[in-house]
């Protein structure tokens, strides 16, 4: 990362351990900390361009904040919004960035309807922030369009990962006014700031795992003594810096289809050691394990499930 990419890692991370506090913030009615998040929008972490109010963060700087956030798992509509703030910019539409993209910066939730599932032309979609979202864009895979509020079903579709919020939305008979074209590339974006997520969630079940190895004792010695379990730490290292190496290498869509599966499986091996390791602890409420391993699995699903894209691939590969 550059110098000043550190240096957001750190200003994020710093205001995170002070003032992120995880299971307070999913028990709000909108299942974040809105301090939080005002935070976190002051620190400008947000993809949009200074000519619209934003700070001018990069998608990369985007990635550094969500890397961060996936290692506390801090609720925060940080990755719908900086969606809907990369859709909204690929339009080329300069009268809808002007007028949506400042709110956004502010702090605005902005989210995205669109079939990342490949669930075809099924009314209702699954959406990250949805029944949140004050800005609700909609794609058809074609074009983009702003929803109008008035006419859209939206409600709170409570998961297995109470960290991540998920609505349910009803489209049909909603008024919508066309933006511009649909990017393909979005979804690459989307796959690439998940992942990134997912890499940071990786490495913080990974830390959390490898120092209480070095706490527990069995046979008068701390289990991380012992070379079988040195040996799977070791692994799940590597694991974990190929999959950052993954995450951080999506260009197009080939790249973004690899790194979606391979992050999300070196999540989810990670997080099934971390509970194997913590043994009966990891799936008491009061420890964090059982949250990586449900943020594990429902973000392997979310904008396609490994075999999705694995499919993508093998029809890439084809052509």
């Amino acid at each position: 990362m550059t110098p000043e990419q550190l240096a957001l890692r750190d200003a994020v991370r710093s205001m995170l351990e002070k003032h992120s506090d995880v299971r307070a913030a999913i028990e709000t009615p909108h299942g974040y900390d809105k301090n939080v998040w005002a935070r976190l929008c002051e620190i400008g972490v947000l993809p949009v361009p200074e000519r619209y109010g934003g700070s001018g963060a990069s998608q990369e700087e985007t990635r550094v904040a969500l890397e961060e956030l996936g290692r506390t798992l801090t609720p925060a509509p940080l990755l719908s919004s900086a969606i809907a703030a990369r859709a909204l910019l690929a339009t080329g539409n300069d009268e809808a960035c002007a007028r949506l993209l400042p709110q956004i910066a502010e702090g605005t939730v902005a989210a995205v309807v669109w079939p990342w599932d490949g669930a075809g032309n099924d009314p209702a979609r699954y959406v990250v922030d949805g029944d949140l979202a004050e800005i609700l864009l909609v794609t058809d895979g074609t074009d983009l369009y702003e929803a109008d509020l008035a006419g859209v079903t939206r409600e709170h579709t409570p998961t297995m990962d109470a960290t991540r919020r998920l609505a349910t939305v009803h489209l049909a008979g909603a008024a919508r006014t066309r933006l511009g074209p649909w990017s393909p590339q979005v979804r690459d974006i989307a796959i690439a700031a998940l992942c990134a997520e997912q890499v940071g969630a990786a490495a913080r079940a990974l830390e959390l795992t490898v120092e209480y190895t070095k706490t527990r004792v069995q046979f008068g010695r701390p289990i991380g003594s012992f070379q079988a379990l040195k040996h799977r730490m070791a692994d799940l290292h590597v694991l974990v810096e190929t999959a950052r190496s993954a995450a951080g290498a999506v260009r197009d869509e080939v790249s973004a289809a690899v790194a979606k599966v391979y992050c999300s499986e070196a999540f989810f091996t990670v997080a099934a050691e971390m509970i194997q390791l913590h043994g009966g602890i990891a799936i008491t409420w009061e420890h964090d394990a059982h949250l990586y391993f449900k943020r594990a699995h429902g973000s392997g699903q979310l904008f396609g499930s490994p075999r999705v894209h694995l499919a993508r691939l093998a029809e890439t590969t084809r052509g």
